[in-house]
């Protein structure tokens, strides 16, 4: 008895450590010498133990006796994967969320990661034009006057190449980092979404991006010039009436045939397409297309459909139609439909000549793992950000029943929600940018960050607007959330809607891609060569079974345990979280494998299941982001509140996604012996607490750390048009003049927070205060003022410009 308890102890030990099936067989080795030596083993019990360790250590063994049957019934099973598919599955890289769908992240690696930052070119820019063109936007006039970026706009950012962050200095460009292309986006989203919108896509999915990837010689060197001084303005229409997110559904075609080109007769494509919601569309001068390539006649061989191609087309060509506009939500971008009907161009105009014909799919797949990374991600950050800044300094400012707003309970629970999504958002686009700067195209993780930055930043949005009421839903010049408010959706919708990226793209692409195993059992079967594809199974599935009986095994002890004695790299308040992530990321990979098991191929079908799974393994990295910045800020105590209500409140959600999951779990009993198996003791964890919510609140309405860092590279300009930069001065002012303020009711009695300009001169005249601050009790009653008022206008100035002018 006692050699079977320690077997078993011996066994979850190494399970728990994943150790090699060489190793368990050796300790089980010498626990059975150890039993021999006790009386307590005899030969049947080595002879059964011998079997088995040959059965499984020995290879050919092995494969004969349970590989190649278990493969036989794994192919009979396994539906073929498409080409379409396969490209899906294997576009881009996986990176850190890999690590944390294993089942036992590795922290170090984590943390060596290396802290982004800009260049001194990078920084100037910042500096320079970026400010410069901030400045230079109005938005109310872009908004709601012009419909569009002043020509001066559209001039500075040609000539400054802001359309060419991404494009190598050899051709002309800047060839900016991720991180640099980041925070430009998030400072001119600060200013005007129009600005950040019509900036960041040229320098995401387009032309400029597939050309330097996939692109000719000649088509390189003709065209990247050209769009990085600006000669050039791209768009890249995929999208249409008939394909959305199902972008692979596009019913826009090429027809492989002869035409006449330049008075020649060439091979080349007759397309028709019909296009909507493309960003640049109404102006582009270059047009880059996605459609199926047919070639019925066989001109280019035996395949009559060649699949989803890209291609380059100057707009200005006969029967291509551009310049009508869509309106989104009164965040008028350059956004249209574009047709083109039985337009005949040569086949060296596809993105990297007619070899590359039919690889469209692919080239978007890979493109778009990065872009999607860095655009929206950034301006939802952006948008978060500015949420918590500007509400932090309006609740300081507006005052009700004699106090400030922000310390009213009611304001510090949206207020905390802020602070807290602000620097969780600004740390998921960080870890991000890093990846991509690393030359990973991470499509998993780009997927997380565009759902859960877009959607934290819409529902922040809602929160500011909360906190600031009657100030926030009167439009002019002077407020700066409404047009972020009216347009959240936008960013919700685009590049993959934000239901389909959660419930289809997150786990649906990482359950595959993440799995040390599963795409490597996968692409077993799509091994021609017999002999090889057993090999590849053999490694794979044995590998399989031996992770799963780990991950059973850690989830069980974590469970168990709380993960209290679970390691971590650092040794401070924030070890709790290391700790529950290892217990996270250990249910995440045990769940995943039932879930395939026993599910099969219907777990795709199960949209609710599996998005609650990639719930799971986004807030894992959401969580790692913040702790990550964190020790890149070199762990300052006055982030703590922040980097608390992060961590907790992202926990608690991928706590509530395991239990929502088994509850739900398509066989009960299973679910319900799972919910035993990983959660003996019940949930674990909370959100965060009234008393981190109100530190949090009290953070962002006092200068100091916390509102440095989430300000930082806003554009905070005091100067008319800035509406923004005035509110930070009004913070500044109210904050100065309180403490005067204060020593003037001590002597003349309570006063209410008005008319400061009033008391001013009262406490002056009696000697109260000094003429300094006499000014500065003056000051802040204007920008107090200024604060709390709200636009109006004459009934003529709100009607449209055609119609004012009729």
């Amino acid at each position: 008895m006692m050699t079977l308890l320690l077997l078993i102890l011996a066994w979850g030990i190494l399970a728990y450590r994943r150790q090699s099936l060489l190793t368990v067989t050796w300790v089980s080795a010498l626990v059975l010498l150890l039993g021999t030596a006790l009386g307590q083993v005899g030969t049947i019990s080595w002879l059964v133990f011998g079997g088995i360790a040959a059965i499984l250590n020995l290879k050919p063994v092995r494969t004969q006796l349970l590989s190649s049957p278990m493969f036989n019934v794994y192919k009979s099973l396994m539906p073929e994967m498409s080409a379409t598919e396969r490209e899906a599955i294997e576009a881009g890289t996986t990176w850190w969320e890999a690590e944390l769908f294993a089942g036992k992240p590795n922290w170090e690696t984590l943390h060596s990661y290396p802290k982004p930052k800009l260049s001194d070119e990078e920084q100037a820019f910042m500096d320079g034009p970026v400010a410069e063109v901030c400045r230079m936007t109005n938005d109310w006039e872009v908004t709601h006057e012009l419909a569009d970026l002043s020509p001066q706009v559209w001039a500075y950012l040609k000539q400054h190449k802001f359309f060419a962050m991404i494009i190598k200095k050899q051709y002309g460009g800047l060839e900016f980092s991720a991180y640099a292309q980041s925070r430009v986006l998030q400072k001119l989203c600060g200013t005007s979404a129009v600005l950040a919108s019509t900036v960041g896509v040229p320098n995401s999915l387009g032309p400029g991006e597939l050309l330097q990837h996939y692109g000719t010689t000649e088509q390189k060197n003709h065209y990247l010039p050209r769009l990085a001084n600006g000669d050039e303005v791209p768009c890249f229409a995929l999208t249409g009436p008939e394909a959305g997110s199902d972008a692979g559904a596009i019913p826009d075609v090429g027809i492989v045939c002869k035409g006449e080109w330049q008075g020649e007769q060439v091979l080349g494509m007759r397309l028709t397409w019909n296009k909507r919601y493309i960003t640049l569309a109404p102006i582009a001068t270059v047009l880059g297309l996605a459609f199926k390539l047919q070639d019925p006649e066989g001109l280019l061989g035996d395949k009559p459909n060649l699949g989803i191609t890209c291609a380059l087309i100057p707009t200005n060509m006969p029967g291509i139609a551009i310049g009508r506009r869509h309106f989104p939500l009164n965040v008028p971008f350059q956004n249209g439909p574009t047709q083109g009907k039985d337009v005949f161009v040569p086949l060296s105009f596809i993105i990297g000549g007619p070899e590359m014909a039919g690889q469209g799919w692919r080239m978007l797949t890979e493109c778009l793992s990065v872009g999607r990374g860095i655009t929206l991600p950034s301006t939802g950050t952006a948008g978060t950000r500015l949420s918590a800044i500007a509400s932090g300094a309006y609740s300081r400012v507006r005052r009700q029943f004699r106090i400030p707003i922000g310390k009213m309970e009611g304001i510090e629970e949206p207020l905390a929600r802020l602070g807290g999504n602000a620097y969780l958002s600004d740390a998921a686009s960080m870890l991000t940018v890093t990846g991509i700067d690393l030359g990973e195209k991470p499509s998993v993780i780009s997927a997380i960050v565009k759902y859960h930055l877009t959607h934290r930043s819409q529902h922040s949005l809602i929160d500011a607007m909360d906190i600031h009421g009657g100030k926030g839903i009167c439009m002019g010049p002077n407020n700066y959330l409404a047009r972020g408010y009216q347009g959240a959706p936008i960013a919700i919708t685009v590049e993959g809607a934000n239901i389909l990226t959660r419930s289809m793209i997150i786990y649906g692409q990482g359950a595959i891609r993440c799995h040390p195993y599963v795409l490597k059992e996968m692409l077993s079967i799509q091994e021609p060569d017999a002999q090889q594809a057993l090999g590849q199974f053999d490694e794979a599935v044995f590998g399989h079974i031996g992770f799963a009986i780990s991950n059973t095994i850690r989830s069980f002890w974590l469970g168990l345990s709380q993960a209290r004695f679970s390691p971590t790299p650092v040794q401070d308040s924030t070890a709790p979280y290391y700790r529950q992530m290892n217990r996270l990321s250990a249910n995440l990979s045990l769940l995943s494998d039932v879930a395939m098991a026993t599910l099969g191929g219907e777990l795709k079908r199960k949209e609710r299941l599996s998005a609650r799974l990639g719930d799971i393994l986004s807030q894992l990295y959401l969580v790692s982001a913040t702790l990550k910045r964190f020790n890149d800020d070199d762990r300052p105590d006055e982030l703590l509140p922040l980097v608390h209500w992060a961590c907790q409140d992202s926990l608690y959600q991928a706590e509530m996604a395991v239990i929502e999951l088994l509850e739900n779990f398509p066989s009960p009993i299973l679910g319900k012996l799972l919910s035993a198996l990983i959660q003996p003791w019940g949930p674990a964890l909370t959100r965060p607490s009234d008393r981190l919510d109100h530190k949090v609140a009290q953070a962002l309405q006092s200068p100091g750390t916390v509102r440095d860092a989430l300000a930082k590279d806003l554009y905070l300009a005091v100067e008319e048009g800035n509406p923004l930069g005035m509110l930070e001065q009004a913070f500044v002012d109210i904050i100065q003049a309180e403490p005067i303020y204060n020593r003037v009711v001590d002597v003349l009695g309570r006063r209410p927070f008005t008319g400061l300009d009033v008391l001013a001169d009262e406490a002056y005249g009696i000697d109260i205060i000094n003429s300094e601050e006499r000014l500065l009790l003056k000051r802040a009653e204007i920008s107090r003022l200024r604060t709390i008022n709200v636009d109006d206008f004459d009934p003529k100035e709100l009607a449209s410009a055609v119609k004012r002018s009729a």
